[in-house]
């Protein structure tokens, strides 16, 4: 299972690629893969709270 740090980069990744088209489908659609990807970071930020023992090794800890 990915890092939540992942998770908000690629949306991060989206948004700014969303800034580079024009308005319509295409644009929305990246917008919505950005939410799509912050909602993950949150679901996992939310696991990690309920069962920290699933957290990543140290070497790869969570963010």
């Amino acid at each position: 299972m990915k890092k939540a740090s992942e998770y908000r980069k690629h949306a991060e990744e989206c948004r700014a690629l969303a800034k580079q088209v024009p308005e319509g489908p295409q644009r929305d659609q990246l917008l919505e893969m950005a939410r799509t990807w912050d909602n993950l970071a949150n679901d996992r930020d939310a696991l990690l709270q309920k069962h920290p023992e699933i957290a990543l090794p140290v070497n790869q800890d969570e963010d």
